[in-house]
């Protein structure tokens, strides 16, 4: 098939959507189809990939993001596109004006039509101070997936909840992670030495996005809980953000590492020793499943990823959603006691080692086929009856 697949997020940039996007247009390109990607310009080009072919398109920076871009509408360029190279099926990932671009031209010319339900923006406002705009971001976010023949989510709660948003289209794609990269076998004592620790010091590691949606306060409770117990404790924080730089300031002993990639990511998430997650923004949570994998206890709120793979009191704490002092003590305790750490973390990467990314990107490819063998069927059943 040729598969047209639009994002405004992509590497180099480093987020959960953009990974999640890459990881499923190279799959479809190592299965043999022929992957339509198009997104914004880059100042950092992301490399050519066999079998992905890139159409940039204007953009702008993200405020408050200045490493991100979103795209600018080019309905206009995406028709010219299509129509010289026709896709069989579209996969609009993210909601900007250049999804929503991709989604009305997609439409518009009768193609196969998916989105995907990667980021809760609806939960975002609360955090940047405009609460009162939600139920105006969650009627756009609703007209703008019941556009699609189908909605990809990663989670059946998320199904249950945009059901109730009144988007019935939801389908499920769950995740995967690559239990290859991220693995225990990684662990680097030269690095803990350079965070000042030694092998019994136990390393709290926070992945992601340093931004106010990620709840940044209770993470930072929940580790000085920790250093109430075991004074040596040391927090690493991996990922920038727009709050980097206040937080530095607030804690001068936390260990901030900047953005990782690749092997480098994967040694700190192996020398690092347990997980906890605050955020409660998470449409999924794809930093819970490395940790897992990497042999992490994670502590986190019973939303997204959590919900789905943490078993409480076997790889981890999965929290009452917004139980703030609960969250903060289980840190705490699992954090205090290094058996336990040790117990869990084998139980976490066991626990991933079914979560086959083979598997993610055969469901993708039949989702799609399936779609654009519907399409074609109620396109001729049209013409039938003309």
């Amino acid at each position: 098939m040729r598969i047209g697949i639009v994002s405004e997020t992509y590497p180099p940039e480093i987020n959960g959507v953009a990974l999640t996007v890459h990881s499923l247009a190279a799959g479809l390109a190592a299965r043999g189809h022929s992957v339509d990607l198009i997104r914004p310009r880059q100042q950092q080009p992301h490399p050519d990939e066999p079998g992905i072919d890139v159409l940039s398109v204007r953009g702008g920076a993200l405020p408050r993001y200045p490493g991100l871009r979103f795209g600018l509408p080019a309905a206009r360029t995406l028709r010219q596109h299509w129509t010289q190279q026709r896709p069989d099926a579209v996969y609009v990932a993210t909601e900007g004006p250049l999804g929503w671009s991709a989604m009305r031209t997609a439409k518009s010319m009768g193609i196969a039509l998916s989105s995907g339900f990667h980021t809760r923006f609806d939960s975002y406002a609360d955090h940047y101070g405009v609460g009162l705009l939600t139920p105006l971001v969650r009627g756009y976010l609703r007209r703008f997936h019941q556009r699609a023949a189908a909605t990809l989510v990663p989670t059946e709660a998320l199904a249950h909840e945009l059901h109730a948003m009144g988007v019935g289209n939801a389908r499920l794609l769950r995740r995967a992670v690559d239990t290859q990269l991220f693995h225990p076998r990684y662990r680097d004592e030269a690095l803990r030495t350079s965070w000042g620790v030694d092998a019994a010091t136990p390393v709290v590691l926070y992945v992601g996005r340093i931004a106010a949606e990620k709840n940044l306060t209770v993470a930072v409770q929940a580790f000085r809980a920790i250093q109430q117990r075991v004074p040596q404790a040391r927090y690493v924080w991996v990922g920038d953000g727009p709050e980097r730089a206040a937080l530095q300031a607030a804690n001068p002993d936390l260990v901030f590492a900047g953005v990782q990639r690749g092997d480098a990511l994967a040694r700190h998430y192996a020398s690092a020793d347990l997980f906890p997650f605050s955020s409660l923004s998470e449409t999924f949570g794809n930093v819970i499943l490395e940790a897992l994998a990497a042999g992490l206890p994670v502590v986190a709120f019973a939303e997204g990823a959590a919900r789905e793979h943490l078993i409480d009191g076997v790889n981890g704490y999965c929290i009452e959603s917004g139980n703030s002092a609960a969250f903060i003590e289980a840190a705490a305790n699992l954090g205090g006691n290094p058996a336990l750490i040790r117990h869990m973390g084998r139980a976490a990467h066991q626990g991933m080692a079914g979560l086959s990314p083979d598997a993610v990107i055969r469901d993708f490819e039949k989702l799609l086929r399936d779609l654009a063998e519907e399409n074609s069927d109620a396109s001729a059943a049209a013409v039938s009856h003309a």
